[in-house]
């Protein structure tokens, strides 16, 4: 494993090189987390372990990936991104190997661990490379490489769906789950760390602070916390609907009716997915532009007001297969700007020298959000889905106002001090 990092020259140190090898390998470990609801109903259908018992690996798949983030950060900011990424494509490509084989549940928690493991390895070093290597322009290089999570299993859904179809869930697992592995696996030989020199630039709308706060410290601010409670709120209706999509379809008797979209005729469930995906990972970069532009707390509230809105309409006229593909589409495209805005945020707020460890530590809400994925099962069987999108849409609403009534005023006063010098301790004890 060479360990080049600022002196190489040419393509490899080329921060749009290293931003599109971020991007592909995000794309690899999408179906980890995008792909897990057209598995859900095939492995119900064989063993019988019921919906309920079977999300609980998707829990166990997305808290592990969060959780694990700061520490595998760390690493990143202290040894740079390859190593860490070359690990966790050997877990990504064992996880779905053992899908394959799994006969009991607990097998399949194990493999849900490991491949939750094996993606953060993943996201978490290739979005704090990003945020180091545009310090500029956080925004549009978290979204650019997070839209390769959103989007990057938008090409592969009908592949895996008709392979599901044709072979059965067990063979799909095993040649995609090798298939991504070996992908990741050559790309982390290409990863590089980021220059150190690049400072935060001020822009009009955009508060940068000036000063790198170790995790000791971010960890200790009402900034983070709030960001923290917000990031909680508005992941975990996405990831609901992430995981549920599918059974949701079922029961609103939508997934197999066909729909007509420019001559090629799909069920409306398959067709969802598919352009979920797109959208979700075209949201990202988007609003990550845009919040380079007009401030993050501003995005926040435009696009957490939407999501609010996309849900209700879901929830009103989802039971037309037609109104099911375009308001789930409405909402995903909103949706994963949360995976740039609050990185970027983040990055504004606590600079660059631990962007990956901090970056983390604030990605770790998506665990504790996925949570409640299990519990919206049991909500949905006991007061119908209309219960389950309300709740989502009032933690959206309340994540909008709070965005910009709440955290604007707050992070604004904080990097104030960091200007006046009030809060810029020495920090060689975390280097």
């Amino acid at each position: 494993m060479t360990t080049e990092t600022t002196e190489d020259r040419g393509l490899l140190n080329n921060k749009w090189f290293q931003l599109s090898v971020g991007l592909l390998c995000m794309a690899m470990i999408a179906n980890l987390q995008y792909g897990w609801t057209l598995f859900v109903d095939p492995i119900d259908a064989k063993h019988g372990w019921g919906r309920a018992a079977i999300q609980i690996a998707f829990s166990i798949f997305v808290f592990t990936e969060t959780w694990l983030v700061p520490v595998e950060g760390w690493f990143v900011d202290r040894y740079g991104p390859q190593v860490v990424v070359l690990v966790g494509s050997l877990l990504v490509g064992g996880s779905w190997v053992i899908d394959s084989q799994a006969s009991s549940l607990p097998m399949l928690y194990t493999a849900a661990v490991i491949s939750g493991i094996g993606a953060g390895c993943v996201y978490g070093t290739c979005v704090g490379n990003a945020l180091k290597w545009f310090p500029q322009q956080r925004g549009l290089a978290a979204g650019v490489t997070a839209a390769g999570f959103g989007a990057g299993a938008g090409a592969t859904v009908i592949p895996i769906a008709n392979m599901i179809a044709a072979q059965g869930y067990e063979q799909a697992f095993l040649v995609f789950g090798i298939g991504q592995g070996v992908v990741i696996f050559v790309l982390s030989f290409f990863l590089r760390k980021a220059p150190k020199s690049a400072g935060p630039v001020r822009r009009s709308g955009l508060a940068q602070t000036k000063v790198d706060h170790p995790p000791s410290r971010v960890i200790r601010t009402p900034v983070f916390w709030l960001l923290y409670v917000m990031f909680v709120m508005v992941a975990s209706g996405g990831l609901m609907a992430a995981a549920q999509i599918a059974p949701i379809a079922h029961d609103f008797h939508v997934a197999d009716s066909p729909i007509n979209m420019f001559g090629l005729i799909l069920p409306a469930l398959t067709l969802a997915i598919s352009i979920d995906r797109i959208l979700d990972g075209a949201g990202r970069p988007f609003f990550g532009w845009v919040s380079d532009r007009i401030g993050r707390e501003n995005t926040m509230f435009i696009a957490f007001g939407i999501a609010a809105l996309a849900i209700i309409l879901v929830t009103q006229l989802g039971r037309n297969p037609v109104m099911f593909v375009i308001f789930t589409a409405m909402f995903f495209c909103v949706f994963g700007e949360i995976y740039s805005l609050f990185p970027a945020t983040a990055g504004d707020t606590f600079g660059s020298k631990f962007a990956a460890t901090n970056a983390g530590m604030l990605y770790t809400a998506k665990g504790t959000a996925a949570l409640l994925v299990p519990l919206s099962s049991l909500i949905a069987s006991h007061f119908g889905w209309h219960a389950v999108f309300y709740i989502a849409a009032s933690f959206n609403l309340v994540a909008a106002v709070l965005a910009l009534f709440v955290l604007k005023p707050l992070r604004a006063a904080f990097i104030q001090a960091d200007d006046y010098g009030l809060q810029a301790a020495p920090v060689t004890a975390e280097r």
